[in-house]
């Protein structure tokens, strides 16, 4: 059976990660996010086997150096980034609740844009400072004690992560903003009702100009694509792209479907 066909990308996981567990069986050469920022001209593919990849790295910086446990909660002060997807998953990934723009004093820890790490500092746990530089690149001076500099310590973690506590589908995986808490298998169902509504198949491309400041700008920019055997065209900036660029994009990178302001 070719890599790719539907019967292969058609997953039954229960879990964010068996999403991915399954997209990586399937076709791990396929690419899954292809990033860009119209702020700085970056443009990054990864796909499913890099993501995975990266996502491992994180899952055991995640439960090994930062000594986070199921249940906890991540405040992930990011936009909708390539690296924020990673954060996403791996925290799916360790049982860890994933918090997008969540409050950091009331969370475990936080995860941090180099634009809010004054915000960030109000978390009494462990904090993590992102760069959001081109190539997943660090700091240029490091960041404020006590903030870990994601891009100095990720590339030591090991590329296989096997997480400590099982996660199932019935445990807490994602709070929405305005509180609402899903367990990882409620994610995953409404990741494939996403997919569904927006018209993805496997081999889609979606263009997604959301933020990662909601459910919206989440399945879009991530979990519909992984829930769907498609892939996602994420960009940060969009505003900046004129319509000549932005019709190049789309036919550079064969976008089939779109969801983003004011794009058709």
């Amino acid at each position: 059976m070719p890599p790719g066909s539907l019967t292969r990308v058609t997953s039954s996981a229960l879990t964010p990660a068996g999403l991915l567990a399954d997209a990586l069986r399937a076709d791990p050469g396929r690419p899954l996010i292809t990033f860009y920022d119209d702020a700085t001209g970056e443009r990054v593919e990864l796909s499913v086997a890099t993501f995975a990849n990266w996502v491992a790295k994180t899952g055991n910086l995640i439960q090994d150096e930062l000594g986070a446990e199921p249940g906890d909660r991540v405040a992930l002060l990011l936009p909708a980034h390539w690296q924020t997807a990673v954060w996403l998953v791996a925290a799916f990934s360790t049982g860890v609740v994933a918090v997008p723009g969540g409050d950091p004093g009331a969370a475990d820890l936080v995860v941090s844009g180099p634009d809010t790490l004054e915000q960030a500092g109000r978390c009494g746990g462990a904090r993590v400072a992102m760069a959001l530089r081109p190539l997943g690149g660090r700091f240029p001076q490091p960041p404020p004690a006590p903030f870990m500099d994601y891009a100095v310590e990720v590339p030591s973690q090991s590329d296989r992560f096997v997480p400590y506590v099982p996660v199932g589908p019935d445990d807490p995986a994602l709070e929405l903003p305005g509180g609402e808490l899903l367990t990882g298998a409620e994610v995953v169902q409404r990741a494939r009702a996403e997919a569904g509504a927006l018209g993805l198949t496997p081999g889609s491309r979606l263009l997604s100009g959301l933020p990662y400041d909601g459910w919206s700008g989440l399945a879009a920019g991530l979990l519909a694509p992984l829930a769907s055997g498609s892939s996602v065209v994420l960009c940060r900036h969009l505003e900046q792209l004129s319509a000549d660029g932005l019709a190049r994009r789309k036919d550079a990178e064969r976008v089939t479907h779109t969801a983003a302001p004011g794009v058709a």
